[in-house]
């Protein structure tokens, strides 16, 4: 598979951490159903969904995670009175394809597929949420995931994901981040790691 690795500003270095959890839950508003409302609303929204899902083909990543999973915002969004679903700036897609390898050629394999559930923000949104102005959701390169199976547990999906981190997250500049349950944040703005309070020093890979 071609590899497209972004460039790494030291702006992308500070990636989002978050100030408190989010839901680990689909927000409301955001189901498969509310996506396809969505795009029947806005033929210029279908047009870049088309253009990112093509995007994504020619990186062999669409079957990573759903298209209609990679444009969902943020649990936040009504509470921001912003898009539930919003396709990230074309000059920006180079910034998920190492994420999204990582997910599939690392996380996936340890703990099976997962859930998308937040991916790009706006800097409106971005700010409402939490997160820092040059934060890993603003640029394109994070996303807020779950396991699809529901039966796996808090333990186990730490120590699978630190484990990969461990081992393979330097080669993808990945930022591994943990919420409460089994929510926890992904992106490849830089190889780190943090705890539900947004600290290195509580992740709780540190323990593993």
């Amino acid at each position: 598979m071609r590899m497209i690795f972004p460039f790494v500003a030291i702006a992308a270095l500070v990636a989002f951490i978050p100030r408190s959890a989010e839901p680990q839950t689909t927000a409301p508003g955001q189901t498969r159903a509310d996506y396809f409302a969505w795009l029947a609303k806005n033929p210029g929204d279908r047009k870049e969904v088309r253009a990112l899902r093509e995007f994504l083909l020619r990186n062999d990543l669409q079957d990573v995670v759903p298209t209609w999973q990679l444009v969902r915002t943020s649990s936040s969004w009504q509470q921001c009175s912003a898009e539930r679903f919003e396709v990230a700036p074309m000059q920006q897609w180079d910034n998920i394809v190492a994420t999204l390898a990582f997910v599939e050629r690392e996380v996936e394999p340890a703990i099976g597929e997962v859930e998308a559930l937040s991916a790009y923000r706006n800097e409106g949104l971005n700010s409402c949420s939490g997160g820092r102005p040059a934060s890993a959701h603003r640029l394109f390169f994070a996303m807020d995931l779950k396991p699809a199976d529901e039966t796996i547990e808090r333990d186990d999906l730490v120590r699978e994901l630190c484990a990969a981190h461990r081992d393979s997250g330097r080669d993808y500049s990945t930022g591994l981040g943990f919420y409460s349950g089994v929510r926890f944040h992904v992106d490849s703005s830089g190889y780190r790691k943090w705890g539900p309070n947004g600290r290195g020093s509580t992740s709780p890979c540190n323990r593993v």
